[in-house]
């Protein structure tokens, strides 16, 4: 019962004080993309994205919740610690020191995770110093500049404003992983892009209206969007079971273990991971030749646009490379295969030890590969066929895969705190299963 499941939150206390306290850090950030940043037109700000619908800066307004298109204190959004993350994972694997640090438990995870704060700072002084300098050359459709008064006053206060607006995010997203429920990066992204949905659902009934999308293709698109997401919900669910055999041992006068379970691989491995740092990568230095006003800058801010061929190839090289990149961070097949031999566990017809590895590691990489190429699809074709159509970029397969990626993961783990206290999960017959 999906009813009395809900009701059954608010019964748990410390599960009561994480919803509570992750609602209130979203509404927090939900009223700070209302907040202008100093210096800035908004009726002129306003006159030029309306050009820039469908574009790359579309959707980096998207992933900022629509703190771009308003130029607010939050405008960079949390995209300079996703891509200072991504930074600090692959020195880990070049840089003897921080592969040290990730080995050390606690301690070093705190060090890198200070790091990684450094690194966003270092990020966000970049793109605010770009940001303020495109601002400045641009004009509204009429002309009106977007800077009231230009200059040097104008950009530090714009680097100041939008730094410390990205490290507040950055806070609020640590203290809801840490504090709340769900991890707090993915939950702020998904805030962002379900607070622009009746914006879009208003924008597709004007367009209906105005005649420039049929009522027919507006059936087809919402019988898309729900075919998109049950398939999301499908394949994220889905999983590569390898069974497992423990033999039986004598401990004093007991006998245990002779039980056969199996070791649970998801498909997607690595969630909505990939598609999101792939965008970072890919937004990071587009969205500062969108604004740069120098004319092979632009050339390639507009080949970077969805829905182009560049953009798409980079996009899909991008997701493989990040599926196969976190599946082998987060998972390791010789330590799996260690504890299995450690605990008199192997795999029927596979030797315990090193052949066991690399059995889980070939699988593992097959999977992988099917969970890639699902995850390239959902992104990119919608996104396409959106395009031609000229549908609200809200409808494009990333958001869709992240908001319901997310919305799984979120519910799973409340769903675990109500299980380990024996009440009713939110749905009836099994549960969901979590991503990890």
């Amino acid at each position: 019962m999906v009813g009395g499941g809900f009701q059954n939150v608010f019964k748990i206390p410390e599960l009561k004080r994480r919803v509570l306290f992750t609602a209130a850090l979203l509404f927090v950030y939900r009223i700070g993309v209302h907040v202008p940043t100093p210096g800035i037109d908004s009726v002129a700000l306003a006159g030029f994205f309306e050009r820039a619908k469908g574009t790359l800066l579309g959707l980096f307004d998207m992933f900022s919740g629509g703190a771009l298109e308003q130029m607010s204190v939050f405008a960079l959004g949390i995209m300079p610690y996703i891509s200072a993350s991504i930074i600090i994972q692959l020195l880990t694997v070049v840089i003897p020191h921080l592969e040290r640090l990730s080995k050390e438990g606690e301690q070093g995870r705190k060090k890198i995770t200070q790091y990684t704060r450094y690194g966003t700072v270092v990020l966000s002084v970049i793109q605010g110093f770009g940001i303020s300098f495109g601002l400045e050359t641009m004009t509204s459709p009429g002309g009106a500049p977007v800077v009231i008064v230009p200059g040097w006053g104008f950009r530090i206060m714009t680097v100041i404003t939008l730094t410390a607006g990205t490290a507040f995010i950055m806070w609020l997203g640590e203290q809801i992983t840490e504090r709340g429920i769900g991890n707090g990066i993915s939950l702020i992204i998904f805030a962002g892009i379900v607070a622009q949905m009746p914006a879009a659902m208003v924008n597709t009934f004007r367009l209906m209206s105005t005649g420039e999308m049929s009522i027919f293709m507006v059936i087809l698109l919402l019988v898309f969007m729900v075919t998109v997401v049950a398939v999301i919900v499908f394949i994220e669910q889905g999983q590569r079971r390898i069974p497992v055999q423990y033999a039986k041992r004598v401990v004093g006068r007991r006998m245990y273990g002779g039980q056969s379970t199996h070791l649970p691989l998801k498909i997607n491995q690595s969630g909505v991971i990939p598609p999101i740092f792939a965008s970072s990568i890919i937004m990071f230095p587009a969205t500062l030749a969108s604004f740069i006003k120098v004319p092979w800058m632009q050339t390639v801010a507009n080949s970077m646009s969805p829905g182009n061929v560049l953009y798409e190839l980079l996009f899909v090289g991008f997701i493989f490379f990040f599926c196969y990149f976190y599946t082998a961070v987060t998972f390791n097949p010789v330590d799996v295969a260690e504890n299995m031999k450690k605990h008199g566990g192997y795999i029927p017809g596979i030797r315990p030890g090193k052949r066991t590895a690399d059995y889980i590691d070939r699988v593992l990489t097959r999977i992988t590969l099917g969970g890639a190429t699902y995850v390239s699809i959902i992104c990119v074709l919608p996104s396409i066929l959106m395009t031609k159509f000229n549908v609200p970029f809200y409808f494009g397969g990333t958001a869709l895969l992240i908001v319901v990626g997310v919305a799984i993961d979120t519910v799973s783990q409340m769903e675990s705190h109500m299980i380990t206290r024996h009440y009713e999960g939110f749905l009836k017959k099994g549960s969901v299963k979590g991503r990890r």
